[in-house]
C-alpha cells in the first residue's frame, strides 16, 4: 500500500503569512518555515506582532478568503489522488485552512490550532503532537504504507527523512544545498513523475498486496 503526503504552503497553495504580511504591509510576517528552522520560535514572534498591531484571526481569516491555490494545483492534487491515497501534513491551523481545502476538494488534512480569546485576538497556538509530520509518517509506515513526501521547508525536512522517499519541491537553494540527499524538483510534472517511479514495495513490504 502506497501513501503520499504533502505539505500544504508553498506546495498547494501560497504562504498565508506571507501573503498577510503583503496586504498590511508588515515586513516581519515575510519570514516563515523557508527561512527559521525553530517554528516556535517563528509562532511566538509573529503572536506577539499580531498582538502589538491589534490584529485578530478575523483581520487574517478575511486575506485568507482571497487566496487561491498555486497555479495548476487543483489538477495535481486530482490527478494524485486518483492514482494513491493522499494526506496533506501542515503546520497551518485549522482556523486557516478551511477555505482553502474547500477550493482543493476536501483533501485529508492532519494540522494544529489556535488559541483564541473572546475578542479574536491570537493568544497561542496548540500543536496536534510535537513533530508531528514526521509522526504521521512513522505512523503511516507502522500500518504498512510506504510514504512518499514532499515539502518545501524546514519544518518539512523530519518528514522527508522518515519517508520511504523524500522530495523537495520548489525548496529555497539554501535547503536544497544543506539537504542534497533530496531530490528536487519545481513543477507538478515532476513531482507527479517522482511519485510515480518511486511507487514500489519497500524492502518490509514485500510480499504484502499493493
Amino acid at each position: 500500500m502506497h501513501m503520499v503526503c504533502l505539505d500544504l504552503e508553498g506546495v498547494l497553495v501560497p504562504e498565508i503569512w506571507i501573503a498577510f504580511a503583503q496586504a498590511t504591509g508588515i515586513e516581519e510576517l515575510l519570514r516563515t518555515t523557508r527561512d527559521e528552522p525553530d517554528y516556535d520560535k517563528l509562532m511566538k514572534e509573529r503572536i506577539r506582532i499580531l498582538g502589538e498591531r491589534r490584529y485578530t484571526l478575523h483581520d487574517i481569516q478575511a486575506v485568507i478568503e482571497t487566496v487561491s491555490p498555486l497555479p495548476g494545483a487543483k489538477a495535481f492534487l486530482d490527478e494524485l489522488r486518483s492514482r494513491w491515497q493522499v494526506v496533506i501534513l501542515s503546520d497551518t491551523f485549522a482556523e486557516f485552512a478551511t477555505p482553502l481545502m474547500r477550493m482543493l476538494g476536501w483533501p485529508s488534512l492532519f494540522c494544529n490550532s489556535l488559541v483564541v480569546a473572546e475578542n479574536g485576538t491570537i493568544v497561542d497556538y496548540r500543536l496536534r503532537q510535537r513533530e508531528g509530520k514526521r509522526k504521521a509518517v512513522a505512523a503511516l509506515r507502522s500500518i504498512g504504507f510506504a510514504v512518499i513526501a514532499a515539502g518545501d521547508s524546514y519544518n518539512d525536512i523530519g518528514m522527508l527523512q522518515e519517508a520511504d522517499y523524500g522530495i523537495l519541491f520548489r525548496a529555497p537553494e539554501a535547503i536544497k544545498s544543506e539537504f542534497p540527499q533530496f531530490p528536487a524538483v519545481s513543477s507538478y510534472d515532476e513531482l507527479l513523475r517522482a511519485t510515480e517511479g518511486r511507487m514500489i514495495l519497500s524492502p518490509r513490504q514485500e510480499g504484502a498486496s499493493c
